[in-house]
């Protein structure tokens, strides 16, 4: 057997460092998706990076943030863009490439920028509008109709999230006195397992049934802890509920793609509350409205009555013949009481009976 060249495992780690070394000698700013993420107790934060071309894995490398410079890249990040580094999530990392003969390569990071992550979350934002546009599913749920009165809602959120005590509590104590059927659907809310659990809530209420309407709430929070409601799987399922869906998430300036498909985005759990209140007081005023007519109705009816039984009565006394006799006319009537209208045919000796208004006299025609 001829002689051949050999290293040992350590020599050959040892040459591929140093040619990583050379060919990557400083730091570099990448363009990655974040595959997981995990902060150990120790300080250290270890990631494993990505990139997907049309659906399919092209890369993928392990990285990490050394705890001296863990803490205030976390608390940057944080403060810019309000969220944790998450999975999914597109970032921009400085990194210099490092080789270790026992754990191989790693790219240890030092540096983000926070505009990038916000920048790539409004891109797929806008790429999921536009789909949403091509499938015609953007004012799917305007066809629907909504009950006149919403009595029955169903609610998705968090169990102890103060929007959803918000909203019961300002329905319930409404200064009418209106009842409301309020069931929750609880849910996730943020984060990258948000859209899934929302949509299995959504099809729970609709298998459930009885509703006039779903109530999607998610109080305010930083943009990037609201992306989950730019999801297109979450956004094609509101759209095609067959029950009206009522978004209230986030702020007055955040506005989710969640929200452009909704039967109606609100942007508040108090304002969405005032929505059903104030559907029950209109309908209130309408039959208040109703009665008052039909009141007014019915008494002009009988006013008119009563003037026209006051006329017939002012008529009758005037033809009865006891108030002509006090003007002082008198009254000639034979016998047997019939009124006589005329002197001819009398003859003499015939008894008459003449009435005044104070009394009578019986008399003969002579």
């Amino acid at each position: 057997m001829a002689a051949v060249e050999e290293i040992s495992l350590l020599e050959l780690q040892t040459l591929i460092a140093e040619g990583i070394e050379d060919a990557v000698p400083g730091k570099l700013w990448i363009r990655a998706e974040i595959a997981s993420v995990q902060a150990k107790s120790n300080g250290h934060c270890y990631l494993e990076l990505c990139q997907n071309e049309g659906g399919r894995l092209v890369a993928k490398a392990r990285a990490v943030i050394w705890k001296n410079v863990f803490f205030a890249l976390r608390r940057y990040f944080y403060d810019a863009t309000g969220s944790d580094l998450t999975p999914g999530m597109q970032i921009l990392a400085r990194v210099q490439v490092s080789y270790s003969e026992l754990y191989g390569l790693s790219l240890v990071i030092d540096e983000l920028e926070p505009r990038f992550t916000l920048g790539a979350a409004e891109l797929e934002k806008r790429r999921t509008i536009e789909k949403l546009e091509k499938e015609g599913l953007l004012d799917r749920q305007q066809e629907l109709s909504l009950a006149d009165l919403p009595y029955s809602l169903a609610v998705i959120s968090a169990e102890d999230a103060a929007g959803f005590g918000d909203f019961c509590r300002h329905l319930s104590e409404n200064e009418y006195g209106f009842k409301f059927r309020v069931e929750l659907f609880p849910a996730v809310m943020q984060g990258e397992s948000a859209p899934e659990s929302i949509i299995d809530a959504l099809q729970a209420v609709e298998a459930e049934g009885g509703f006039d309407a779903v109530l999607i709430l998610r109080g305010g929070g930083a943009r990037l802890d609201l992306a989950c409601f730019d999801d297109y799987g979450l956004a094609f399922a509101i759209a095609n509920c067959g029950i009206p869906v009522f978004t209230a998430i986030g702020h007055e300036r955040d506005h989710s793609v969640a929200d452009m498909v909704a039967f109606r985005a609100v942007k508040t759990p108090t304002a969405l509350a005032d929505e059903f209140i104030d559907a029950f007081a209109a309908e209130d005023e309408r039959i208040s409205s109703f009665s008052n007519r039909l009141r007014l109705a019915l008494s002009g009816k009988i006013s008119a009555m009563e003037n026209a039984v006051s006329l017939l009565q002012q008529r009758i006394r005037a033809a009865d013949p006891r108030n002509i006799l006090t003007r002082g006319y008198s009254l000639v009537t034979d016998e047997g009481g019939v009124v006589l209208k005329s002197a001819s045919g009398l003859k003499a000796g015939r008894r008459l009976r003449i009435l005044f208004a104070d009394g009578s006299v019986d008399a003969e025609v002579l």
